[in-house]
């Protein structure tokens, strides 16, 4: 780690400031472009505990980055994570209030909730879906607290990989029998097909997205617990939303799950 713990606790605060303030920020690493992929993470850290001392509740875990494409564009090999507490969850079909956000996208997902725990090193795709008690569509809301938009991938992971809201619904289902990588996904906005997708976007594989993040929280002594919700990426590319657009997902096989934005 190249910071200091005091700039690692005041870069989370900026952070979680934009958040609770709706307001944008240039990324952290132009004022600290010395910082590494650890104190990234733990500025990460930091602001999840923040949001605890709210009285939060974590729920869950988000993947980033999990196109083969977008990592290799970005030099890394492995997809960012993020965490989700039960704040950031909104009601299916419920509203999502802009005026909490900055400048929101969502993203189509498959979605999985645990009934094991999922530890890794050496975690892969069949111990994922051993360990899944289902799958669910789910729409991810994202926010980055950068201006415009722009930020590098170490910003990106202090910032918890741009997580703000997040919505699942529709038919809870089993995976044995079921091949995530050719489940369809079409997202809707406004009663208009807008992107379309197949599981196999993300990593070849949704749970492979799942047991890379095992094995990276086993690298910092932590593991998936059971009953854990886990938005395993971003399926197409991420859709602008503003104020009265109303958003829905629908998975094959799964139903469908949706939003408006007000």
């Amino acid at each position: 780690m190249k910071l200091a713990a005091a700039t690692i606790q005041q870069l989370a605060q900026l952070l979680d400031d934009c958040a609770q303030q709706a307001r944008d920020t240039v990324k952290v690493t132009d004022a600290h472009p010395e910082m590494d992929w650890d104190d990234a993470y733990a500025i990460q850290d930091h602001l999840r505990s923040l949001h605890q001392q709210r009285g939060t509740r974590l729920v869950g875990y988000k993947a980033g980055l999990t196109s083969h494409a977008k990592m290799r564009q970005m030099g890394v090999d492995t997809p960012v994570f993020g965490y989700l507490v039960d704040s950031f969850g909104l009601p299916d079909g419920g509203t999502c209030k802009m005026a909490e956000l900055i400048h929101p996208k969502v993203e189509p997902e498959i979605a999985f909730v645990t009934k094991a725990e999922l530890k890794g090193p050496g975690c892969h795709i069949g111990a994922v879906l051993a360990a899944t008690d289902f799958v669910i569509p789910g729409i991810e809301v994202i926010d980055s607290r950068y201006r415009d938009f722009k930020f590098d991938l170490k910003s990106v992971i202090a910032d918890n990989t741009s997580a703000a809201r997040f919505v699942v619904g529709g038919q809870p289902m089993a995976v044995q029998g079921l091949d995530l990588r050719t489940v369809g996904v079409v997202l809707e906005k406004n009663g208009e097909p807008t992107a379309f997708g197949a599981g196999a976007a993300v990593l070849g594989h949704p749970a492979a997205a799942v047991a890379a993040l095992a094995n990276h929280l086993a690298a910092r002594g932590a593991s998936i617990p059971a009953g854990s919700l886990i938005l395993s990426g971003g399926i197409t590319e991420a859709v602008a939303v503003k104020a009265g657009d109303c958003v829905s997902l629908r998975v094959q096989g799964m139903g469908s799950t949706g939003l408006r934005f007000v």
